[in-house]
């Protein structure tokens, strides 16, 4: 098993070497270079084990050498074993063909513990073996920042850098990230919005002798091994549901489209899986591209979903990387013009090729707001803004195939939406119960480049 680029102009790696690269020093994604299938009968059969079980027999075709397969195991187990459903990611019913899989049961209360916490184990690993440090830097819309520090908080060869949107992330959002006291920990307010911080992530990895004098490490969704670690739900939902026997659609609240790629991985390894729907807030950037065609980013719009709050998707050329036949110089072409430009028309081709694999739709704040209370007066389930993003646009494309929504993360994340749509403010698990009250340490930089690399070069320093 190798990985290539998307861009299709940096050296093939192995797992373990793409994890630890992050992004391609191309510009590129990782992705496998082909996708190991799973047969019907391989599918069948993991009916009835244990999460940890499904995802070692998942992920265990992507991995090669890189770890063994008791390795593996144990890194498994460990990244799961902080969970608080025995289940790790529960299917509940909300109507007749319509089911909610809640992701939220994670140290952080969000999706991103099922891959953050397996990563962070990996790394581990792998730093063990070589005696290196590396620095592990990620931009966040709220949600990825607080599971990178949760995994990584406290390793004595890992120093972590976060940079998050200043002003438009829940508190507890913030408060996540900035109250571990550990001294490798530094969360970082940068003024701008998520693709600013996003964008100087990126930079920080295409300053090669930056890159290379820190050991920088990306643990966003760029990172291929958080990908990989998300199909895994797609697989036990499915399973629950009848799969291999019938098929079943997936909706995902999207942002930086990590998520919902993982479950076209899922797709493409043999799971019937007969659509994926995008579902975006007002930032609705992927639901127009697949409207029109047209992929042009807008000023970005703060929302009570504001993990969603972003426009330039990195995974989703992942998705063009694929949609375009694997044409690396192409995908790069199209990254061109989306940074030069703001955007790109898709060829006929292209668009096609995603229409066949992804649907989408959009949910206003008024639908959101009304999704939640008339969720939760009809079920008595909360949701979070961005599950009733996905619950919203999931309603309109129910039809005879079940309909998994993935709740991606715990309504008291933001329990100020949630209190104003239901009147109910859902309180915290007992284990963050003093959130509110723990100090913060929090830096403050603007949306420079350079700023950036000196804090973080004076921080390893110190």
């Amino acid at each position: 098993m190798t990985y290539v680029s998307t861009r299709g102009a940096a050296p093939r790696l192995g797992f373990a070497d793409a994890m630890m690269t992050g992004l391609a020093r191309d510009g590129g994604l990782y992705v496998p270079a082909a996708v190991p299938a799973m047969p019907a009968g391989e599918v069948a059969a993991l009916a009835g084990l244990s999460y940890e079980e499904v995802a070692l027999r998942v992920m265990r075709p992507f991995l090669d050498d890189a770890f063994s397969e008791a390795e593996l195991g144990d890194a498994i187990a460990a990244a799961h074993a902080g969970f608080a459903h025995p289940a790790r990611a529960p299917l509940k019913q909300l109507a007749p063909g319509h089911f909610l899989c809640e992701l939220f049961h994670g140290p952080t209360l969000a999706f991103k513990d099922f891959a953050m916490q397996l990563i962070g184990r990996l790394m581990q690993a792998a730093l063990a073996r070589s005696g290196r440090r590396i620095t592990v830097v990620g931009a966040t819309s709220g949600d990825t920042g607080s599971a990178a520090i949760e995994a990584f908080r406290g390793l004595a060869n890992v120093d972590v850098f976060i940079l998050f949107p200043e002003g438009r992330v829940s508190e507890v959002q913030r408060r996540q990230m900035t109250t571990p006291a550990e001294a490798n920990v530094h969360a970082i307010a940068l003024k701008g919005d998520f693709d600013a911080c996003q964008a100087r992530v990126k930079d920080m990895f295409n300053d090669f002798a930056f890159r290379d004098a820190v050991g920088l490490t990306a643990v966003n969704s760029i990172n291929w091994a958080r990908v990989l670690a998300q199909t895994v739900y797609y697989f036990t939902a499915a399973v629950a549901l009848g799969a291999p026997h019938r098929a079943v659609s997936f909706t995902v609240p999207t942002g930086n489209f990590g998520d919902i790629y993982a479950g076209s991985i899922a797709r493409a390894m043999g799971l019937p899986i007969a659509r994926l729907v995008i579902a975006t807030n007002q930032n609705d950037i992927l639901h127009r591209t697949l409207e029109t065609g047209a992929h042009r980013t807008e000023a970005v719009r703060p929302s009570i979903s504001p993990s969603m709050d972003i426009q330039i998707s990195s995974n989703f050329e992942r998705a063009l990387f694929d949609a375009m036949g694997r044409d690396g110089a192409a995908v790069a072409a199209l990254m061109g013009e989306l940074k030069g430009q703001g955007g790109f028309a898709l060829p006929q081709g292209t668009l096609g090729a995603l229409r066949e694999v992804y649907a989408s739709g959009r949910a206003s704040e008024e639908e959101t707001a009304a999704t939640i209370a008339r969720i939760h007066a009809a079920t008595g389930e909360l949701l979070c803004p961005h599950s009733a993003v996905g619950v919203h646009v999931a309603e309109a494309h129910l039809g005879a195939v079940p309909m998994v929504t993935l709740a991606t993360a715990h309504p008291a994340k933001f329990p100020d939406a949630v209190e104003a749509a239901t009147g109910l403010r859902p309180a915290l698990p007992p284990h963050m119960a003093d959130l509110h009250t723990r100090p913060e340490r929090i830096s403050h930089l603007p949306d420079d480049l350079t700023a950036v690399e000196d804090f973080i070069r004076s921080r390893i320093a110190a």
